[in-house]
């Protein structure tokens, strides 16, 4: 079922974070669930095992099926669909809408799906470190920008600060992932916390805030700006600033196996996605023209969100920034090397 904003009953987990920087620190903005049709793109059709064996221009598949999450992270995705950057690659992209990345990492191993747009770092870096997936990065996706990502409390809450989330329940969309990962960071700096984490998704939010089952949110666009709009919800913390500023939080993630046995397919993909990247990084209105069609909200609301970086290409050094926090917050028990993670043309 596609996420619609504010539009399903809660339901949630409880965990404990926040403890002190030296404590495995939580994250990932993530995401969402497999399930839907999927939804159109260019190109002539195929089996969505897409077409194996030397095709146009050299290709070894033509076909690739992509996981899509509705964030503003994978805007450069419909982007490229839309202005035909796969098509002048020779590629058909199908894109498959799902709810959380983490739910579809099973299927992208097994072959089932291609690449994961707006896929959470850090879900898929511990995957690679457990031996569960062998990751490749075949685009960097977004950036932690200011605004993108905030705390927000009911608009009758006493809490006015970072200091007075001390001890309060805050909603995450999964424990132990990027979100919890960079407020922990952005607490610490203020010398806030420690604060309690309840699993909520991200499109309950706004409910379990309405109905006081949680004291606050850390809520990502477009939910963010549906969220303050409905029930006039104020930010307490800038989710998106200080230490976690720039941040890379997203990308376009396939398997070693997938690239390895498509190299010109990949770098095709790659192409197509690197010049959408540079279109939504210059061009404001082309992100917020796709943001309905696929995150299920209006042209208005589109137009008023924060947005996150778009990055054409990776940067090894950004991509450590993020390691670095991970291991030393134990979510990595060591770090990786970036430029084994980001594949081909990436490097």
């Amino acid at each position: 079922m596609q996420a619609r904003l504010g539009s399903l009953r809660p339901t949630w987990q409880t965990g404990q974070a926040g403890q002190a920087r030296a404590k495995g620190r939580a994250g990932t903005a993530a995401l969402l669930g497999l399930a839907l049709v999927a939804a159109g793109c260019s190109g002539g059709g195929e089996s969505p095992g897409g077409g194996s064996g030397k095709a146009a221009g050299g290709l070894e598949k033509t076909t690739v099926t992509v996981a899509s999450l509705p964030l503003v992270d994978a805007a450069p995705l419909h982007i490229a669909v839309a202005r035909k950057f796969f098509e002048q690659e020779g590629l058909t992209v199908r894109v498959k809408p799902v709810q959380q990345s983490v739910q579809v990492l099973s299927a992208l191993a097994k072959g089932q799906l291609d690449v994961i747009a707006g896929a959470n770092y850090v879900t898929f870096l511990q995957a690679q470190e457990k031996g569960t997936l062998a990751v490749r990065i075949l685009a960097e996706g977004a950036t932690l920008a200011p605004g993108m990502m905030d705390v927000v409390v009911p608009r009758d809450s006493p809490v006015e600060s970072a200091a007075d989330l001390k001890g309060k329940s805050v909603a995450m969309n999964i424990l132990n992932n990027i979100q919890s990962l960079t407020l922990d960071a952005v607490l610490a700096g203020d010398g806030a916390g420690p604060v309690t984490y309840r699993q909520i998704p991200f499109p309950q939010m706004g409910v379990a805030l309405e109905q006081k089952q949680v004291d606050a949110a850390h809520v990502v666009e477009p939910f963010l700006s549906d969220v303050k709009k409905k029930l006039g919800a104020r930010v307490v913390v800038k989710g998106g600033d200080g230490p976690v500023e720039g941040l890379p939080i997203s990308g376009y993630v396939t398997t070693r196996q997938f690239a390895d046995a498509n190299p010109r397919t990949a770098r095709a993909f790659q192409r197509a996605i690197r010049k959408a990247q540079a279109v939504a990084d210059e061009d404001r209105d082309a992100v917020t023209a796709v943001l309905p069609g696929y995150a299920r909200i209006t042209p208005a609301q589109a137009r008023g969100i924060a947005l996150p970086g778009y990055p054409e290409k990776s940067d090894p050094r950004r991509l450590r920034r993020l390691i670095d926090l991970m291991v030393e917050d134990r979510l990595l028990k060591k770090p990786a090397d970036p430029a084994e993670l980001l594949h081909l043309g990436e490097r």
